[in-house]
């Protein structure tokens, strides 16, 4: 078993000066060692165009502009590397994982991925500028992998995959921007069915209506159902799916077996390593690192890494009042010796583990 955490980020101020921030943090870090030598590996597979891709924040969030500009003032990069590294729009995606279920006042997701990706960082972020403040795990610094945002939506998302990429934003930018600029399932469905898709996914919203939307999005459509359970394979868009579903579907047969739960159960099916939806193949990007829930009617949040443990509890809207948090990292165990990208020095693709 490998000892994990993930730094808790508490910021309240604008765009900008979050961005700097967070470039101060990140100088010199085993996240920005790491990546540098995974490009010299790896080779793109996407071009940036910057008055592009800032023409298209400025439709959808301009605030995060800002933030960009921030992280390469504090590091001292240009604009088309603050872009490349955490700008989220035209960038390649690999396979993974994930569960989503939700019930009475919850959303429970599985996060399933590498963990030479994972970069260990649960950020509160309250601006002052523009957005709603939001809690959730980080994914490329500026993304988020889930989360809920202070209007009481909840969002989670689970891969597809990734033939025929478009351009556009890929997923953990998506959940950033829906947390950031809609209140309630409604403007997010409306949102995710506007902003460009670079890939394939399935993104969850959840309110305190009590209504949950499954929004099967890709390049080349979007469409909405209204479900408790996701895993990785569309319902509608069934010419997009992968043509291995077995796992996918086998995970949401087990879900829906257990049926309506109240929220400690459902979090245990997720969380429990002997119940059939928490994995542990984390070679193949696809094992379980996280496990989160959030409750849009008590604005509170349970982070988990690793698996049969018991959540930390934050109760965001105490922290929205200008209560911080006092620990400064979850804490948690995962069964591999991977290393991760946050951790551990040797986290580079050509690395046999």
């Amino acid at each position: 078993m490998k000892q994990i955490y993930s730094e808790i980020i508490q910021y309240r101020g604008n765009h900008y000066d979050f961005g700097y921030k967070q470039g101060e943090q990140l100088k010199n870090s085993l996240i920005i060692n790491n990546r540098e030598k995974q490009w010299k590996v790896r080779k793109p597979r996407f071009s940036i165009d910057q008055q592009e891709a800032k023409q298209v924040f400025s439709m959808f969030a301009p605030q995060l502009w800002d933030e960009f500009e921030g992280l390469g003032d504090a590091l001292n990069w240009p604009m088309e590397r603050v872009l490349k590294e955490f700008g989220g729009y035209r960038t390649e995606y690999v396979k993974s994982g994930c569960s989503i279920v939700t019930g009475e006042n919850y959303l429970i997701r599985n996060y399933d991925y590498h963990p030479k990706t994972y970069e260990g960082r649960y950020v509160l972020f309250q601006p002052s500028d523009k957005g709603y403040a939001m809690i959730g795990p980080s994914q490329r610094i500026t993304g988020r992998t889930d989360g809920i945002n202070e209007e009481g939506l909840a969002l989670g998302y689970n891969f597809m995959h990734r033939k025929k990429p478009g351009d556009g934003f890929i997923c953990c930018m998506i959940a950033r921007i829906v947390l950031e600029t809609c209140a309630n399932v409604g403007e997010a469905v409306n949102m995710l069915k506007e902003i460009p898709h670079r890939h394939s996914f399935s993104y969850i919203v959840y309110d305190t209506s009590g209504q949950t939307y499954v929004v099967e999005a890709s390049p080349r459509g979007v469409e909405v159902r209204q479900s408790t359970v996701c895993t990785n394979h569309f319902e509608i868009m069934k010419h997009e799916n992968r043509n291995y579903l077995v796992d996918s579907e086998r995970r949401q047969r087990v879900i829906e077996q257990h049926g309506d739960q109240k929220v400690d159960k459902a979090y245990r099916l997720l969380n429990g390593t002997g119940n059939g939806i928490f994995s542990t193949d984390y070679k193949s990007w696809a094992g379980t690192i996280h496990t989160s829930a959030y409750f849009p009617h008590d604005l509170k949040a349970w982070m988990t890494l690793g698996g049969d443990q018991q959540p930390t509890e934050f109760d965001f809207g105490l922290w929205l009042k200008g209560a911080d948090i006092q620990d400064q990292k979850i804490l948690g165990e995962v069964d591999t010796d991977i290393p991760f990208v946050h951790m551990d020095e040797n986290a580079r693709w050509y690395n046999k583990k």
